[in-house]
C-alpha cells in the first residue's frame, strides 16, 4: 500500500475558539485563538500534504489541551492546494498570519509548532525569521523536501505544491536548502509513522543541528490525539519541555 494511501484524517474536534483573527480577505485567512484574551505563546500550523481536502480542524483538540494548560494558542488557516493555495500562496500566508499576531498587543516571541505539512511550513518560517519565533517544534514534518518530491509521498503532493516550476522552486522551498533558523529547533517523528518517513527528520536534523526526539512505536497523528503518551509528552515539551524515555539523535 503506498504511503498516500494511508492518509485519512484523525477524528475532528469540536469547541469554538475564543476569538477569530482574519488576516486577508480570502477564507481561508483566519488564526483561531484560545486561551483568553492575551498574546499566543503557541502557534499551531496544521498538515496534510498542504491540501484543501485536511483543514485546521484536526489540530482543535490539541490547541484546547494546550489552552488548557495556561498558554495562548493560535491555530492558523491558510490557502491549500485546490483552495486557492500552492506556491507561493500557502507560504505568504503564514508569513501574514505570523505579521497578524506580532501585532496583537502583548504579542511576544511565540512557539511556532507544525505537523506532517505543516512541520514543513514552521520550518520554512522560521528559517526566515526576523524574531517573532523563540523555538520552533516541527513533528513528523516533510523536512527534507526535495527527498519528499522524489518519493512522490502522497501521489506527488509536492509537485501539487509547487507546480509547473517544481524544479525551479526546491531550493526557495526546501528547509534542507535554507539557512538554519537563528532559534531552536526540535524535530518530533515517531518511529512508525506511515505518511512521513522518519529518515526526512533526520536528514534535516544532521544537516542544520538540531535536536531530534523519535518516538518508539508512534505513528503519524498519535502526537496530536489527546489521552495518548506521545500527546501528553509533546503538550509538556511544547509549554517548556520535560525528559521522556525515548531515543534521541
Amino acid at each position: 500500500m503506498e504511503l498516500a494511501e494511508l492518509l485519512t484524517p484523525p477524528p475532528g474536534g469540536t469547541g469554538a475558539p475564543d476569538r477569530t483573527v482574519r488576516y486577508g480577505p480570502h477564507p481561508s485567512q483566519v488564526v483561531d485563538l484560545y486561551g483568553g484574551p492575551g498574546a499566543p505563546g503557541v502557534v499551531l500550523l496544521h498538515g496534510g500534504f498542504w491540501r484543501e481536502a485536511y483543514d485546521r480542524t484536526h489540530l482543535v483538540p490539541f490547541a484546547r489541551a494546550l489552552a488548557g494548560r495556561g498558554t495562548g494558542v493560535a491555530l492558523v488557516e491558510y490557502r491549500r492546494v485546490g483552495g486557492g493555495g500552492g506556491w507561493p500562496a500557502t507560504p505568504d500566508d503564514v508569513t501574514a498570519a505570523l505579521d497578524a499576531l506580532a501585532a496583537l498587543p502583548g504579542a511576544r516571541p511565540a512557539v511556532l509548532a507544525g505537523h506532517s505539512a505543516g512541520g514543513h511550513l514552521a520550518l520554512w518560517a522560521a528559517a526566515r525569521d526576523t524574531g517573532r519565533v523563540a523555538r520552533t517544534v516541527a513533528v513528523a514534518p516533510v523536512a527534507d523536501l526535495a527527498r519528499a518530491h522524489e518519493l512522490r509521498l502522497s501521489r506527488g503532493a509536492v509537485a501539487e505544491l509547487l507546480g509547473d516550476r517544481t524544479a525551479e522552486l526546491l531550493p526557495l522551498a526546501d528547509p534542507m536548502a535554507l539557512p538554519r533558523p537563528p532559534a531552536p529547533v526540535l524535530l518530533v517523528h515517531g518511529t512508525a509513522d506511515g505518511q512521513v518517513p522518519p529518515h526526512l527528520s533526520e536528514s534535516y536534523a544532521l544537516r542544520h543541528d538540531a535536536r531530534l526526539v523519535r518516538l518508539p512505536d508512534v505513528g503519524h497523528y498519535a502526537p496530536f490525539t489527546p489521552g495518548t503518551p506521545a500527546c501528553s509528552w509533546l503538550l509538556s515539551e511544547v509549554m517548556g519541555g520535560g525528559s521522556v524515555p525515548v531515543s534521541r539523535a
